[in-house]
């Protein structure tokens, strides 16, 4: 079967409305044994701060890797909501790899909102899922852009991306850079280069607070070949192409989610183990003290709101990929507002819960060994990848004034 073929809606989506329930729990599972195997050692490996090439590895043979890939090729043939839901599982015992995942879903789906020719987009597809290929990024949009100079065979690449995420483990990384010179000049093209490419330096700089092991580091690139076969295409503000944005922006919240219901789940353990309590209480166990119930009744009934609604805007946004060209830009602006209101409360309930929650789980809680801020570092850290007050402007404007935002690599 070719891609031509693959799925109903149209204009290039093979993404069908709803995820069956059958796939859900498919690769939930899947996602959940990966979890467990990560979290058995997720505190020495933060510390570690190593490449993280065994975790790539253990996604690979997972299978998750190509879950959004089409069946009729050989992929998983899997829904966004679904693959959402496997970053949030993942991120509750190591949000680093679960953002390495993230955002290889969405670099790997530009073969979908970037490439238009069904025959390009089948041997993408072939490639990526024959190789179980990962892939990483290099398109930080607030470094200065990337210089493409016309040769002849393609362009030659130079300049410098940070936060380039999963680079170094990627087997292939998506690069955004502009085209200097010539008829083209100005355009900004979206392409492919292979872990190794002549020219390119991976620099082993990520040593940050929190997502030690996102492989978020710097990428140089020194007179690098760019053939016409590496090339997706060229950004455009065609709709349906823009969805790659709102998709990162979603993958965020489930992300942030999966991270407060680990710090949960974990908070609860630590709790329960506290002998006594409080000399002043009139309970005997720590678990047994109002002041403890009721902190925790809050945290978890705002991070149970938050699934909620996590849920609900992944389905909604399975419904929109489906619809392929059909995407208008009013539909499109008022999916990225619905994914931005699940930014922001996301964001804000994880990063206070993993503050507040040492107020139950005590002094003991915040011995080195016991790595109880691992939660804090990841969310902090990763929640400032773009200002969430942005987003809360973006979701004021559009409801005081029906305003959506300019289209960029961040709204």
């Amino acid at each position: 079967m070719t891609i031509s073929s693959i799925g109903t809606a149209p204009g290039r989506t093979h993404w069908t409305p709803t995820a069956p329930a059958e796939e859900r729990s498919h690769w939930s599972q899947i996602a959940q044994d990966v979890a467990q195997t990560l979290a058995a050692d997720a505190l020495e490996r933060d510390r570690a701060n190593a490449v993280p090439h065994a975790e790539a590895r253990l996604l690979k043979d997972s299978g998750l890797v190509t879950l959004l890939e089409p069946a009729e090729l050989g992929g998983g043939g899997g829904h966004w909501s679904t693959a959402f839901e496997a970053v949030r599982i993942i991120a509750r015992a190591d949000a680093s790899i679960a953002q390495v995942l993230a955002y290889h879903y969405i670099n790997s789906t530009n073969i979908v909102f970037s490439v238009v020719d069904p025959s390009e987009r089948e041997r993408w597809h072939r490639a990526t899922i024959d190789g179980r290929w990962i892939w990483g990024d290099s398109v930080n949009p607030t470094d200065p852009d990337l210089v493409l100079t016309p040769v002849d065979g393609g362009y030659r690449l130079t300049g410098t991306k940070r936060y380039s995420t999963g680079s170094a483990v990627g087997d292939v990384l998506v690069v955004n850079a502009t085209i200097a010179e010539g008829p083209e000049a100005g355009t900004v093209l979206a392409f492919v280069l292979e872990n190794g490419r002549k020219g390119v330096e991976y620099v082993d700089d990520w040593d940050f607070l929190g997502q030690r092991l996102s492989s978020s580091n710097t990428v140089k690139y020194h007179e690098v070949l760019v053939r016409p076969e590496d090339v997706l295409g060229a950004l455009g503000d065609e709709p349906f192409s823009t969805l790659v944005t709102p998709g990162i922006q979603l993958s965020f919240g489930h992300l942030y989610l999966g991270i407060a219901e680990g710090a949960l789940a974990r908070g609860r353990e630590l709790t329960n183990r506290r002998p006594n309590a409080w000399f002043l209480s009139q309970a005997e166990q720590y678990r047994h003290d109002p002041f403890v119930q009721r902190l925790y009744g809050e945290l978890k009934a705002r991070t149970t709101a938050v699934a909620a609604l996590a849920e609900k805007v992944g389905q909604r946004f399975d419904e929109v990929v489906a619809l392929g060209a059909d995407v208008t830009t009013e539909i499109r602006g008022e999916l990225a507002v619905e994914i931005a209101e699940l930014k922001v409360v996301s964001s804000d309930v994880a990063t206070d819960l993993t503050h507040r929650i040492f107020e139950a789980t005590g002094t003991s809680s915040t011995a080195s060994g016991i790595g109880f801020d691992l939660y804090w570092r990841n969310i902090r850290t990763h929640s400032l990848h773009d200002p969430v007050d942005y987003k809360k402007l973006e979701v004021g404007a559009h409801f005081l004034n029906g305003e959506t935002q300019p289209l960029s690599l961040y709204t």
